[in-house]
Parts: structure tokens; sequence; C-alpha cells
């Protein structure tokens, strides 16, 4: 009995296994690597594809399906995100949640080596805080409660709640599509992260769904593949991950990726949150420290977004603010001494 008290992680009041603790934050530390670099792996390919006359994707065109680096971006944020998936089953939302970060990061640093994309001071702090914002909305949102059989999902599924949220989704989607891409979305980056991202909250759930029923045929519980629900969900999933992939190649074709990592990054969590808490209905149970917790991670979440996209193109360095200061206080000691000697001069005249 000791030994197994010895060998336990008590996180957020629930007890985790000390292994599958480690095998969960091996997993979410993986995933952030993996997703990071497809990032700059599919900027690369992108790049390739302009650089030799093709259709670029933010022009419509679908070139980069002949490209085999782009694939390979493709198969690295899917195993990216398999490892995300898995993580959740090891170790608590709460760590693996917060550790997604990390991809901004990863993306930032191998964009300035690869792509010679350089962030400037602005736009340094601008990822922090977009980071900091993000765990301050994870640590403080509802968590997800753990579903046992597939039943219990399709029954949340065609809860109104839930169907309204992915109405409003397709609405805002289309309005986006229609309105704001002609004209704003070779302009704004938030325009083709806010479609990925709004997609990408209905492809988390539906993947969720049909894992989970592939789980229990696999177990021989039930054989799910004969419930027409498991194949709607499935052919939600591709046609929502084709739509998602679509528009974020749109985006990197257009956008550094320095940029456009951390805004999806932050989008993405925001909206993925939103779609767990009307699904579950956590929200129902969460404290006043929680809103207002969630409240200040999307202030932050906000100013971060604004300083990306209001500065990312000036050209600043942390240098450049000792110089300005250096420069204000040579001028304050010219004018100091020029007044100094001025009086001086007026003493002697006296």
């Amino acid at each position: 009995m000791d030994y197994i008290k010895a060998a336990t992680v008590t996180v957020n009041g629930k007890d985790y296994d000390h292994v599958s603790f480690i095998i969960g934050l091996t997993l979410a530390v993986s995933s952030s690597l993996f997703i990071g670099s497809s990032f700059v792996i599919k900027k690369v390919a992108l790049k390739k594809i302009s650089a030799s006359g093709n259709i670029r994707a933010s022009a419509g065109g679908f070139a980069y399906l002949k490209q085999w680096l782009w694939w390979l971006g493709f198969l690295t944020m899917g195993v990216g995100e398999a490892a995300n998936l898995l993580a959740y089953a090891f170790a608590p939302a709460a760590l693996v949640t917060p550790l997604g970060a990390l991809s901004v990061l990863v993306s930032a640093v191998l964009a300035s080596k690869f792509l010679k994309e350089h962030l400037n001071f602005i736009g340094k702090i601008g990822c922090f805080l977009c980071i900091v914002g993000s765990v301050l909305i994870v640590i403080h949102s509802p968590k997800s409660e753990e579903l046992k059989t597939f039943k219990e999902l399709h029954d949340k599924l065609m809860d109104y709640l839930f169907l309204t949220y992915v109405a409003t989704i397709f609405f805002m989607c289309l309005i986006i599509k229609v309105v704001f891409v002609p004209r704003y979305g070779n302009q704004n980056i938030a325009v083709y992260l806010l479609l990925c991202s709004a997609i990408g909250s209905l492809t988390v759930v539906f993947c969720k769904a049909v894992a989970l029923g592939i789980k229990e045929t696999i177990a021989g519980t039930v054989n799910n593949l004969l419930n027409y629900l498991f194949w709607l969900l499935l052919i939600a999933s591709i046609v929502c991950i084709m739509i998602q992939m679509n528009y974020l190649n749109k985006s990197l074709d257009i956008f550094n990726t320095s940029v456009v990592s951390p805004v999806y990054y932050v989008m993405f969590t925001v909206l993925v949150i939103i779609a767990s808490g009307i699904l579950f209905r956590e929200w129902e149970h969460m404290e006043v420290v929680d809103i207002l917790g969630c409240i200040c991670g999307f202030l932050v979440v906000m100013t971060a977004i604004f300083m990306l996209n209001a500065f990312k193109d000036v050209q600043m360095t942390f240098r450049d603010l000792n110089l300005n200061a250096r420069r204000r206080r040579s001028a304050l000691d010219v004018e100091s001494d020029s007044n100094f000697l001025s009086s001086l001069h007026n003493n002697r005249q006296a």
C-alpha cells in the first residue's frame, strides 16, 4: 500500500500513477515538438511551390498536394495531434493543455533558423503573453469529465445546446467565407485562422467521439461500426480536417510562421475550451475564482493578438530600446550642460 501511494501523483485532487504521469508528460512535450515543427516544414514546402511558379495556396491552388515536403509536414502534425490525444489518457488536462504552448516557441525558433523570419521585440512579448493568457484560460477553465461509452457521448452530442453551438460555428464560418475572406483574407491574419480554429473545435469533438467508438469496437463491448452516427461523425471529422488544413495553408502562405503559430494556438485553444464547456456542462459548476481567471486570460490573449498584429512591421529590438534611452540621456545631458554654461556666462556678465 505504501508503494502504491509513493507511485502516485496528485493533481487537482485526482491521483495519477507515477509512470502514467511521466508518459503523459513525455507525450505532451513530444506533441508540441512535432506540431511546432510541422508549421515550419509546411511553410518551407509552400515557399518552394511559390518559387516554382505554381498557383499559391492563398490564391486557391492545390499544388502543395504534389509536394512531398508538405506531406511530411502534414504527417508531422498528425503524429503531434495523436501524441496530444494519447497524453490526455495518461496525465491530467491541467498539465497537457498548457504544454501545447511550447509549439509556439518551437515554431518561432525553427522559423528564425530555417525561414529567416525574425520577430521584433514587441512580437516576442506578444508570443509570451499568448502563452501566459492561454495557460490562465486552461488552468481556470472547466475540466472535461471522463466518458466511458460511445452511447454517453452520443447523448451529449444530441443535446440542443451543443447543436446550437455547431450551427453557430457553421453560420459564422459562412459569413467569414463570403464577407471577410474576399476583402481581408490576405491582409488580416485573424480571418483564415478564425476559420481554422472554429472548424478545429468541432474536429476535436468529432475525433474524440470516433476514437471512443473505435475503442469500444476493438474491445468487443459494442460494435459501433453498425451505428450510423459513428460513420456520420467519421465523415464529419475528415471534412473538418480538410477544411482546417486548407485555410491553415493559406494563412501560412501569406503570413510569417512565427506570427501564425501563436495566434492559431490561442484561437484554437480558446474555441476548444468553449466547445468542451458547452458539451460537458462543467461551466455550471465554475467558482468565482475560475470565472475571473478565464476573464483575465481572455484579456491577456486579446492584448497579445493586438500586439502581434499592430506592431508586426515595426523594426525594433531590445538594443533599440537601450539606444533610445542613451540618446535621451545624452540629449538631457547636453541640455543640462548648455543651461549650466548659459547661466555661468550670465553670471560672469552680471
